[in-house]
């Protein structure tokens, strides 16, 4: 019986040997075959499925099993101890608790810079004071980022610019982290906070929000009045170094760009103004006559000229070439002031008087570049101030290797000496750097670090080391100018105050328009300064107009500062 089994599987799976012929398959050729239709499928023959292709099927799905076998016993045997908690790991991931940015106020305690949820949102949006004159100071932020499939790839708030940068660190805080598990279709089950978020440190400025916005106002009204590029103002606690208003105009928007549209954003970017640029950090002017103070402390101190000595101001002094004698060059003065003394030159801005004192002529020893390259360096002109925002520039007090370097090997002249010595030529230095140095001859020489921090120690500070009777000149020149000299639009009854005016020509278009000084004079306590950039060269209103207006606003909403 087992046998004829076999055979008969034989016979099916391996085919068998046919070697009979039927009769009818004798009898049926091409000559007697039926007339079938077969356009009605009439004579078709149904033919069994063959041997081969059940074999060929055969063997395709044994195949199939035994890759199933294989790969469901490294599944689950092999692999499947890793493969469990992968799936685990599936059903529970983490997730960030963002945490809030730390606010940041002004000095008297009004938030500039805060939080705010909206709905939908995993973190809170930053938010700025609604006012202009903050941008430059305040910077703004990027949010935490998402990918394409919805997974946060920045999990942290980055300050870009402004305090929201250089403090970054502080206002950031740290993140928390959640478990949530979720079933197969992806719906949360349960969550558990593993480790709770710590909200960044609020930081208190130095700023007086009310004055910063002031400020702004009148030097953007005098901008776009008189037809000035921008401009830059800042006030500065002459013991602490607190600045305590910090402008620059133009600006931009620290909302828009948190916040805003990329519309929005493309519009400062092709703006020609320059919106982008802190111009009292890293804007780089000619100071012009606002050096001439500290020319003045400077020959003091080395003993070069009596205060007293007066000199014949004329309109203007005519030098010998040294190649050809009988060819002179001029250096003008901007009117005749007749014999004036070193507080009569403070105060009139005589140029002549500062050539003479600076470069040396007629008789008259000159601090020469050499020393005047030392001391305006010891005020801090042309170094980094290191105040607690990124992107300032040092700006260039000239020497006769800057020179050689930068105009192919030309030597060092008398003439450019006359010219650095009235704040033109080759020098460069930002408001910042005036405002410090100014503080330094207010408080006795003491160049204190420039801070947007409210400050409650007594700060580190340099020693610009001179003579009592060099500051006290230089001070006393620079009240004779409000009394009775170039800055007289400042004589004001209700507090005593010292400046120095300077108008540096950008060619023969343009000027700088400055303004910088201290108050109250008998025990100084701010020291200020203004520029107004890249003005019409006719123009006569400027810096002065501008500080002006800020002293009368003071005197009736914040005479804290002028007593």
């Amino acid at each position: 019986m087992i046998r004829k089994i076999k055979k008969k599987f034989k016979a099916w799976f391996f085919g068998s040997r046919r070697d009979e012929i039927s009769p009818d398959e004798i009898l049926l050729d091409a000559s007697n075959l039926p007339q079938f239709d077969t356009d009605q499928f009439e004579g078709r023959l149904e033919k069994p499925i063959s041997k081969k292709s059940l074999q060929t099927v055969f063997f395709f799905f044994a195949l199939i099993c035994a890759l199933v076998f294989v790969r469901t016993w490294f599944l689950q045997v092999s692999k499947g101890e890793a493969y469990l908690e992968r799936s685990e790991n599936n059903r529970l991931r983490y997730t960030h608790i963002f945490s809030n940015r730390g606010v940041i106020y002004d000095r008297k305690g009004l938030e500039l810079a805060f939080n705010t949820l909206r709905e939908g949102k995993d973190f809170a949006e930053r938010k700025y004071y609604n006012m202009p004159g903050f941008s430059h100071v305040l910077g703004y932020v990027k949010y935490p980022s998402k990918d394409k499939h919805g997974f946060y790839w920045e999990t942290n708030y980055v300050g870009k610019d402004g305090v929201e940068l250089f403090y970054n660190t502080s206002l950031s805080g740290e993140n928390g982290l959640r478990i949530v598990e979720t079933d197969a279709l992806n719906q949360i089950r349960s969550q558990v906070m593993t480790k709770p978020p710590v909200d960044g440190e609020a930081i208190e400025l130095s700023i007086d929000a009310d004055l910063q916005t002031k400020f702004f106002e009148i030097i953007s009204d005098t901008s776009e009045k008189f037809n000035y590029h921008g401009g830059a103002g800042l006030v500065m606690d002459v013991s602490s170094g607190e600045l305590i208003a910090a402008v620059s105009f133009p600006e931009f928007s620290s909302e828009i760009l948190s916040n805003g549209t990329q519309d929005q954003i493309n519009e400062y970017l092709n703006s020609p103004d320059d919106p982008f640029v802190n111009r009292f950090i890293s804007g780089l002017y000619a100071p012009g006559s606002v050096i001439k103070p500290f020319l003045a402390a400077a020959a003091i101190n080395e003993g070069i000229v009596n205060p007293d000595k007066k000199i014949l101001s004329t309109s203007r002094i005519a030098v010998p070439n040294p190649y050809f004698p009988d060819r002179f060059s001029y250096f003008s003065d901007w009117k005749a002031h007749g014999l004036v003394n070193m507080i009569d030159a403070i105060a009139v801005s005589s140029n002549i008087y500062f050539y003479h004192i600076g470069g040396g002529f007629d008789g008259q020893e000159g601090l020469g570049i050499s020393r005047i390259n030392k001391y305006l360096s010891d005020f801090g002109l042309g170094k980094q101030t290191s105040v607690d925002l990124f992107g300032e520039l040092l700006g260039v007090v000239p020497n006769p290797e800057w020179k050689k370097l930068n105009f192919d090997g030309d030597e060092w002249r008398l003439g450019d000496t006359f010219n650095t010595s009235i704040g033109q030529y080759g020098l460069q230095v930002t408001p910042l750097q005036i405002v410090r140095a100014v503080g330094a001859l207010a408080n006795g020489g003491r160049l204190v670090k420039p801070t947007l921090l409210k400050v409650d120690k007594t700060p580190k500070f340099e020693k610009v080391d001179l003579s009592e009777e060099s500051f006290e000149v230089a001070k006393d020149g620079m009240r004779q100018a409000v009394l009775r000299g170039t800055a007289g639009g400042l004589n004001v009854p209700f507090v005593e105050i010292a400046a120095k005016t300077g108008t540096a020509e950008i060619g023969r278009s343009y000027i700088h328009s400055w303004i910088t000084g201290f108050f109250p004079f008998q025990s100084p306590r701010y020291a200020f300064v203004v520029v107004m950039e890249r003005g019409p060269y006719s123009n006569t209103t400027g810096g002065v107009y501008v500080m002006r207006q800020l002293i009368d606003w003071m005197f009736w909403h914040a005479p804290e500062y002028l007593k």
